[in-house]
């Protein structure tokens, strides 16, 4: 790790040079092979937040240098939603730990099956937990990037930018400014991908499904405008919206449409909608742990999900419907997504669950241990210790984060390998193989520099 910005420098010396507006790479694959690994650790680890905001600005100035760049998906989409491209469902990662190991493994997949069609995303709740900001994960991203050897858009998604019901009840304001503030935060990160999730306000016990949407629609509105008055110059962020709560009960057709109807008339004329939109099929987040710690079988509503993207698709001009939940679902049901023209699917749960299963036994139990005597109070009465630790082990990503990025190269070899296996399943079964052409056609590089940092310039 750089201890100061001065070692930064020295580093680069001969490698790299500073420019005001970018840099020029002098020795590409010396900086790629020799000096990324050291970068972005101090983008995350450093404990003196100037040299971070250095090691973050080198990485994405790097990138743009490299041929990587933060992209919106929102073109893709659009073609999508015209039928140019059919029966492909695009996988949204979330990644929770170990963020730059399982994005490498991520980027070696999609450069072996040649895949561009593929989104890095981080959800407002990951966020806290994992002690990731938007503009570390942006940067750890970009560096497994870089350290790949990938060149292409990046798809970086801000996933459940969520209204917090509870807090909402309480202060509307005062919680609704927290979150554009997250917004501008991610935007100015290269988050260029954003799904709003107001549908934790949806009333159930109004009369009519237009009155049950109201709120959602509302609050909808007023962020899309939001994002649209603070998107960079030359990009339109895809935006998602959300008609139902993840575990709740199944979407239908007439939530659908008055969301849509309510949305299209809350939106300033002329002003880019949404381009696609997140419905409950029977999932939850995580799935649902049985007490002996294996998982119950997930029942997903296919044809809820087929006849709601193709609405979403002919009626109102979108990419179709999004999936959440979906990486606990046997892999042999993922054809399925593509067969209903289904957008989009997030996938977490599974790759954590690969991530704590191959962890050496002593960090795992030491993980586990802080977690029962820090967050005993979210036991549910009846949980045996296994559906606890099941549900609670995500909030282990943060405190251990050091100590995994840590973890001896063989452990993180064998992990890469396993995910590398994963990763190339979900391409085959969503036919999203082969697609690096087709992306790149469409999605056009939009080089967004961004200011110097103090103490950077020779």
């Amino acid at each position: 790790m750089y201890q100061s910005i001065q070692e930064v420098k020295n580093a680069l010396a001969g490698r790299a040079r500073i420019r005001r507006d970018g840099i020029d790479m002098l020795e590409g694959i010396t900086f790629q092979e020799r000096l990324v690994d050291a970068i972005v650790y101090s983008a995350v680890f450093n404990e003196d937040t100037k040299v971070k905001d250095v090691c973050k600005w080198i990485l994405w100035e790097a990138g743009l240098e490299l041929g990587v760049y933060a992209a919106s998906i929102q073109e893709l989409y659009a073609a999508k939603s015209r039928g140019e491209i059919l029966h492909k469902t695009i996988p949204a990662i979330n990644i929770r730990g170990l963020t730059y190991d399982v994005a490498r493994a991520l980027i070696r997949s999609a450069k072996r099956n040649r895949v561009s069609a593929f989104i890095f995303e981080i959800a407002r709740s990951e966020i806290d937990y994992t002690m990731q900001s938007p503009s570390e994960y942006a940067a750890v991203v970009i560096a497994a990037a870089i350290r790949e050897g990938y060149q292409g858009p990046i798809f970086l998604q801000g996933d459940h930018f969520q209204i917090n019901r509870e807090r909402y009840e309480k202060d509307p304001e005062k919680e609704l400014l927290s979150l554009k503030q997250l917004i501008k935060d991610a935007v100015d990160a290269g988050f260029y991908n954003i799904d709003i999730d107001t549908s934790t306000i949806v009333d159930m016990d109004k009369p009519t499904v237009g009155e049950q949407q109201e709120n959602n629609v509302r609050l909808t509105a007023e962020i899309l405008s939001y994002i649209r008055g603070i998107e960079p110059i030359g990009i339109t962020i895809s935006v998602g919206g959300e008609i139902g709560e993840i575990g709740g009960k199944n979407s239908t057709d007439e939530e659908l449409q008055e969301y849509m109807d309510g949305l299209q008339r809350e939106l300033e004329s002329g002003l880019c909608g949404i381009s696609k939109i997140s419905i409950q099929t029977g999932t939850v987040h995580g799935g649902i742990p049985l007490s002996d710690g294996t998982l119950a079988q997930a029942r997903l509503d296919f044809d809820t999900l087929s006849r709601l993207s193709h609405i979403a698709i002919e009626k109102f001009g979108l990419a179709g419907a999004v999936q959440h939940g979906a990486s606990t679902l046997p892999i042999d049901t993922f054809h399925k997504f593509p067969d209903t023209n289904t957008a989009e699917i997030h996938l977490a749960t599974q790759f954590q669950n690969i991530l704590y299963g191959m962890l050496p036994s002593s960090l795992k139990d030491e993980i586990y241990e802080y977690l029962k005597e820090n967050f005993d109070e979210e036991r549910k009465e009846g949980q045996s210790d296994e559906q606890f630790i099941y549900k609670i082990r995500k909030k282990g990503f943060g405190p251990f984060k050091q100590k995994m990025w840590n973890l001896h190269a063989t452990v993180k070899r064998e992990i890469g390998t396993k995910l590398e296996g994963q990763f190339d399943l979900i391409f085959e079964k969503l036919r999203v193989a082969n697609t690096m052409d087709t992306v790149r056609k469409i999605i056009k590089p939009v080089s967004i520099h961004k200011p110097i940092p103090d103490g950077l310039m020779y």
